[in-house]
C-alpha cells in the first residue's frame, strides 16, 4: 500500500533542518563528506545506505553527537553548532538510536526513565511517584500503550527488547520536536508494533512532524517514506520522491549494476537429518513440538515475536534447559548441559542481541573472533597474536567487514560489521550445526547478502544450518525450506518455491486454533 506525498514533500515549504556541505572526519578518515540535505516539514524522510556508508555519522552531526563536525546546519532558518544532544534537543530535534540499551537508565522504574527529561532538566528537585506515572501514561498514550502499573514500577532494565523500544520512542515524542530521527526503529517490533508506530508516524506528519526515518526493510520504506535519501562512502547518491525507483536505490546503495532477487531453489532434496527434536514445548501451555533438520540445506524457521523461535534456538545450543525435549545429533542422543557442551559437539548460536550476547565491549576483533577457537590459536595456553589476526582477518575478508584492521575494537564498528563479525566467527569454525536467531536484524541488504552466502556456503559443505526470522522476506531470502513457527507450535513447513508470500503470510498469522500445513 502507497500513500499520497505530503504538501510539504513537494518542497512547497521552508527546511526544517538544513544541511550545507556537512563533513565528518575520524582520524585520517573522512567518513561524511559535503552532504547537502534539506529536511522539510510534513515529510518522511528515509534514510539509506549499506553499513559503513556514513549514516549513524550522520545522524550524530544531526543529533549533537558528533560535534566536530565541519559545514553548516540551520534550524527553523536559523544557523546552530549542534556541540552536544542536549543542544540538538533544545533546538527541537528528538533521535531515537539503534542501541536501544543507551537510552535506557538501569535502576530507574520505568515511569521515571520516561519521565527522565523531567529529572534531568526540570526545575524540581524530586520527582514524585505519582508524578512520574502521570507523565508516563501521557506519553505512553500517544502511542496507544496502556501499561500496568506493575510495569511502570518496575526496573527498566527488565523490559523486553521491543518494550525498551517504544519506551524510547515515547519519551521522545514527549516534547514538540521539530524533527525526529528514528534509526532502525522496528527492528525490535512485532508486526502489530511496527503499524501502530506507523500509524501514529503519519499522523505525526500530518501535524507537521519532519521525520528522518533509517531502515534497512525496503517494504517498510515503500509503505512509509514521502521521500528517500541514499548514502554511499559518505557521501549523498540520490535523492528521490514516490514513486521510488527500487532498482535504482539498490544500484545507488551498493555502486554497482545489481538485481533484486529473492532465493528460490528447486524441490529439496534427500539429505541425512542432523537434528531431530521431539517433544519440545517452548512456550507455557503449547503442545509439543517436533522437528527434523536435514544436512545440505538452510531450514528457515518464521515467527513473530513470542512465537518461540529463540526457544527452540537456545534449547538446541544448549542455553536453555531442554526440559521435556528429547533432542538426537546425527543420530546419537543429544542434551547439551551449556553452550560449550553445545559446540564440543559441533552446535554454534548465533544470538539474537548481539550487543548483550554477542560482543565483548572493548575488545578488539581479533580477540572476538579468536575466543571460541582458543584451542587453535593458543600454544601451552598462551595466545598467539599473529594467529588471532589471522583469524579476524579471514573472516574481515570474508565478510567484508568495514574496520581499519584487526585491532578495531568491534563495539566502535557499525551494527551491521559487528554482526558480520559474530556471524563470521561462529561459522568459520566449521559447525555441524548453525543456529543463526535473528542475524539480519539492523544490518543493509548488502550484509544480509553476505550473511546469507555465509549460511548457504556452510550448507553447501554439507552442514546443516537454522536460521530464525520475524521477517518473511529474510527467511524467503535465503532458506531452502520454510517452517512457520506460530505460539510454540509449526503451522507450515515447505520447500522454498512452492508457496507465494501471499500464504506463508497468511500461516504467519494463523489462529492457533489451525492445524500444521505441509506443502
Amino acid at each position: 500500500m502507497t500513500f499520497p506525498l505530503s504538501h510539504a514533500a513537494q518542497v512547497n515549504d521552508a527546511p526544517v533542518v538544513r544541511l550545507g556541505g556537512v563533513g565528518v572526519r575520524f582520524g585520517t578518515n573522512q567518513v561524511l563528506r559535503d552532504v547537502s540535505l534539506d529536511l522539510f516539514p510534513g515529510s518522511i524522510t528515509a534514510l539509506l545506505g549499506t553499513n559503513g556508508a556514513g549514516k549513524s555519522t550522520l545522524i550524530g552531526a544531526i543529533s549533537g553527537a558528533n560535534a566536530g563536525y565541519t559545514g553548516e546546519i540551520a534550524v527553523a532558518g536559523n544557523d546552530v553548532r549542534l556541540t552536544s544532544p542536549a543542544r540538538a534537543r533544545r533546538a527541537g530535534i528528538e533521535t531515537v538510536h539503534q542501541r536501544i540499551a543507551d537510552g535506557i537508565v538501569p535502576g530507574l522504574s520505568v515511569a521515571d526513565n520516561l519521565a527522565l527529561t523531567d529529572l534531568a532538566t526540570g526545575g524540581h528537585r524530586l520527582v514524585r511517584r505519582a508524578e512520574a506515572e502521570r507523565v508516563a501514561r501521557a506519553a505512553l498514550e500517544r502511542l496507544g500503550l496502556s501499561w500496568s502499573d506493575e510495569v511502570l514500577r518496575a526496573d527498566a532494565a527488565r523490559l523486553g527488547t521491543s518494550d525498551a523500544q517504544l519506551l524510547v520512542l515515547a519519551r521522545a515524542l514527549r516534547s514538540t520536536p521539530r524533527l525526529l530521527i528514528l534509526d532502525e526503529p522496528t527492528s525490535a517490533l512485532t508486526a502489530a508494533e511496527a503499524d501502530r508506530l506507523f500509524a501514529v508516524l503519519r499522523v505525526l506528519r500530518d501535524e507537521g512532524l519532519s521525520i528522518l526515518f533509517v531502515s534497512h526493510r525496503f517494504g517498510e520504506i515503500e509503505r512509509l517514506a514521502d521521500r528517500i535519501v541514499v548514502l554511499r562512502d559518505g557521501r549523498l547518491e540520490l535523492e528521490a520522491l514516490r514513486p521510488f525507483d527500487w532498482q535504482a536505490a539498490l544500484e545507488a546503495m551498493l555502486g554497482i549494476p545489481t538485481e533484486l532477487q529473492q532465493h528460490i531453489t528447486d524441490p529439496l532434496p534427500a539429505h541425512a537429518e542432523v537434528l531431530a527434536v521431539d517433544d519440545a514445548v517452548l512456550l507455557p501451555g503449547a503442545a509439543p513440538l517436533a522437528l527434523s533438520v536435514a544436512a545440505g540445506q538452510v531450514t528457515g524457521i518464521l515467527g513473530l515475536l513470542g512465537a518461540g523461535k529463540t526457544e527452540l534456538a537456545e534449547i538446541v545450543a544448549g542455553v536453555r534447559p531442554a526440559g521435556t525435549a528429547r533432542l538426537r545429533l546425527d543420530g546419537a542422543p543429544y542434551r547439551p548441559a551449556s553452550p560449550a557442551a553445545a559446540k564440543d559437539a559441533g552446535v554454534v548460536l548465533v544470538p539474537e542481541d548481539r550487543q548483550r550476547q554477542g560482543i565483548q565491549p572493548g575488545w578488539s576483533i581479533g580477540r572476538t573472533v579468536g575466543l571460541p577457537v582458543l584451542r587453535q590459536i593458543s600454544r601451552w595456553g598462551v595466545v598467539s597474536p599473529a594467529r588471532e589476526r589471522a583469524a579476524a582477518d579471514d573472516v574481515i575478508d570474508a565478510y567484508g567487514v568495514v574496520a581499519p584492521s584487526a585491532d578495531t575494537r568491534v563495539d566502535d564498528l557499525s551494527g551491521g560489521n559487528q554482526q558480520k563479525v559474530v556471524v563470521g566467527r561462529w561459522l568459520r569454525t566449521g559447525p555441524r550445526l548453525a543456529v543463526l536467531d535473528e542475524p539480519f536484524r539492523g544490518v543493509d541488504i548488502g550484509a544480509r547478502r553476505r550473511i546469507g552466502d555465509a549460511a548457504r556456503d556452510r550448507a553447501a559443505e554439507g552442514a546443516a544450518v537454522l536460521v530464525l526470522s520475524s521477517d518473511v522476506d529474510e527467511i524467503l531470502d535465503v532458506a531452502d525450506r520454510i517452517v512457520v513457527l506460530v505460539s510454540g507450535r509449526i503451522v507450515l513447513d515447505t520447500p522454498a518455491g512452492v508457496l507465494d508470500r501471499a500464504r506463508i503470510v497468511a500461516a504467519l498469522l494463523d489462529d492457533p486454533g489451525h492445524r500444521k500445513e505441509t506443502a
